[in-house]
């Protein structure tokens, strides 16, 4: 299906608007009154001072063919000008000082609100799109509202000047004045006709746009997988297709504008064609001059830009509903308002200090329990069912299970990193209503089995952030067993690691995330399979390390027997249940699940199966 076939609103765009677009707007003017209200007062200096050519023009054609007699003397025409000049010269620079800091703040605004609510889903949860079309909303999205917000300055000042400007025609010649201006009143007409098509347009050209920037973000980050395949003409095939069907459909959005631009334009061209009709007969009876005709055509250009401007602003307008369409789709869960809630920007002064609590809210752990914990995935059976555990202080508690038993979907409900269905979460007595606002430091860090290194230095990966000096930096690379390899790097901390950590082995990743957990000293440590990529030398010195420092607990995803010998308690997961909960020695009499985890029985049988 191709995006020509997909024009009209999809499931994206279903559902209602939660904030009208005028609101999004107003919400905007008021976040920075002061600087929105400068800049329309610069607006208005600006469009009077251009009044002034055209009534200096009026006045020298009116001297130079004596069709009116003379107000004023030559210089004093020059004199106007040079004055309408350097107020011109002040007014855009009155502007620009206003436009700018609108802009910035606005924008600051749109961004900040929206990556705050990303990064308040669930952090397993996919996005609704693919991460490419989501910087194309933070892009290309946030930047249309701050502009259309400033273009309603532009407007009131057009709005005045041409009100200025149809009061002087009508006192001139008020039927010539009616006749010229009919074409823009048509025009208007036909731009308010429009406005459907203007917003069928404009969704398929961002959407087009958004997938093929979520293709190419994702084959950048695939580009082994298409070279082991020997894909790549295929690949490059699939894009051509993709941005040949983005460029189709954005050519007719910009046709489509322009066309409507072009209507706008030439209606200045059918007034100035009635002017001259009918500005011949009223020549003859001396009731228009030469002065009143260049006064006419010279405003007609201002109330053609006018209602070239107005039709402008009803296609924006349209698209900036589909732009907040799109930005509200990567808030669900948010509230309507959430989009444009004033925050601080800090643009002007210094930034604000970064702080980093150092207590638990609840105290020291003493214990962690959950009491049935339940979590479906969407649109499936799989998930997890009625979990309960205690883990207390201290402690080494493994999960351990066959692929696909709910390990790792049991942690990340509990840290919050999925929202659980039931079921109840607490740090000693108190309930955790939140988990994932809770378990982060100083409360608990988290490694992931594959865990997301940035293309920064390894100092930077393991600090994102944080104030911590060289020591505790070593101190976390000692316990996550790096030393050795830091020493084999030409450039020690300060060394770059590549595009998700690719120029470092898989266990040397694994190894700076866990840096990264320890140098945050939490109280509770969760790793899920740290040690996979590990051989069994450096997991063994890991875990020693890991207990040498002070009350540290931990919850742990393996397989690995070293990893099962060294816990005080085991966590059998079968089909998303709890099997069995004991020690390794009691299991191993008592539980067929892991006694056949233990032999390597599922091993074999998967392998069978994979065959």
């Amino acid at each position: 299906m191709t995006y020509q076939d997909e024009i009209m609103p999809d499931s994206e765009f279903s559902n209602k608007r939660s904030i009208p677009t005028w609101k999004i707007i107003w919400r905007l003017i008021c976040f920075k009154p002061w600087i929105f209200i400068s800049n329309l007062l610069a607006m208005f200096l600006l469009m009077g001072a251009w009044q002034i050519p055209g009534l200096v023009i009026r006045q020298f054609f009116n001297q130079l063919t004596s069709s009116a007699p003379a107000e004023f003397g030559v210089w004093t025409l020059v004199a106007f000008m040079f004055a309408s000049e350097l107020t011109v010269i002040s007014g855009v620079f009155w502007l620009t000082l206003t436009n700018v800091p609108f802009f910035v703040h606005s924008l600051t605004l749109l961004r900040h609100n929206l990556l705050r609510h990303i990064l308040r889903r669930p952090g397993a949860s996919s996005l609704p799109d693919s991460p490419g079309e989501a910087v194309s909303r933070f892009r290309n999205d946030a930047l249309e509202m701050p502009l259309f917000a400033l273009w309603m300055n532009d407007l009131l000042g057009s709005i005045a000047f041409c009100t200025v400007a149809l009061v002087v025609m009508s006192r001139i010649n008020a039927k010539i004045t009616i006749m010229a201006v009919l074409p823009f009143i048509i025009v208007g007409i036909v731009a308010n006709f429009a406005m459907k098509k203007i917003e069928m347009y404009r969704r398929a050209s961002r959407k087009a746009s958004g997938i093929v920037s979520g293709f190419i973000g994702e084959l950048f980050g695939a580009v082994q997988a298409v070279k082991a395949a020997t894909a790549e003409k295929e690949v490059i095939t699939h894009f051509h297709n993709l941005n040949e069907e983005r460029r189709v459909i954005s050519l007719k959005d910009r046709l489509f504008n322009e066309i409507l631009r072009s209507i706008f334009m030439n209606a200045t061209n059918l007034g100035t064609g009635i002017i001259l009709i009918l500005a011949g007969q009223a020549m003859r009876e001396k009731t228009f001059s030469v002065g009143d005709f260049s006064l006419f055509v010279f405003y007609l250009g201002f109330i053609s830009e006018l209602t070239a401007f107005v039709g402008l602003l009803i296609a924006r307008y349209q698209q900036i509903g589909v732009s907040a369409d799109r930005m509200h789709r990567l808030m669900e869960g948010s509230t309507p308002e959430a989009l444009v809630e004033f925050i601080d920007t800090h643009l002007d002064g210094s930034l604000p200090e970064v702080t980093y609590s150092k207590e638990s809210e609840f105290g020291p752990l003493q214990e962690l329990r959950a009491e049935g914990l339940s979590y479906t995935f969407p649109n499936s059976e799989n998930g997890i069912r009625d979990v309960s555990f205690t883990i207390p202080r201290g402690s080494f508690t493994v999960i351990t299970g066959r692929n696909g038993s709910g390990k790792t979907t049991l942690l990340r409900v509990m840290l919050g990193l999925l929202s659980k269905d039931e079921g109840k979460i607490f740090w000693n007595s108190n309930e955790v209503e939140n988990p994932g606002e809770f378990f982060v430091p100083p409360h608990s860090a988290y490694t992931a089995q594959v865990p997301r290194l940035f293309s920064d230095t390894l100092r930077d990966n393991i600090l994102m952030g944080m104030d911590k000096n060289d020591d505790d930096i070593y101190a976390a690379m000692f316990t996550a067993v790096l030393e050795e390899d830091l020493s084999q790097l030409d450039e020690g901390l300060e060394t770059r690691v590549g595009p998700k950590g690719v120029k470092l082995s898989g266990g040397q990743m694994q190894r700076t995330a866990a840096a990264r957990m320890f140098v945050r000293d939490p109280e509770l440590l969760v790793f899920d399979d740290l040690s996979s990529a590990l051989d069994v030398e450096t997991e063994k010195k890991l875990w020693e390390r890991v207990f040498q420092r002070e009350g540290a607990t931990c919850l742990v995803v393996s397989h690995r027997k070293a990893a099962l010998r060294s816990a005080d308690q085991i966590i059998v997961m079968q089909d998303g249940r709890v099997d069995a909960i004991g020690k390794l020695a009691d299991l191993l009499e008592t539980n067929d699940e892991l006694n056949r985890l233990w032999h390597g029985v599922v091993e074999k049988e998967e392998g069978a199966e994979e065959e």
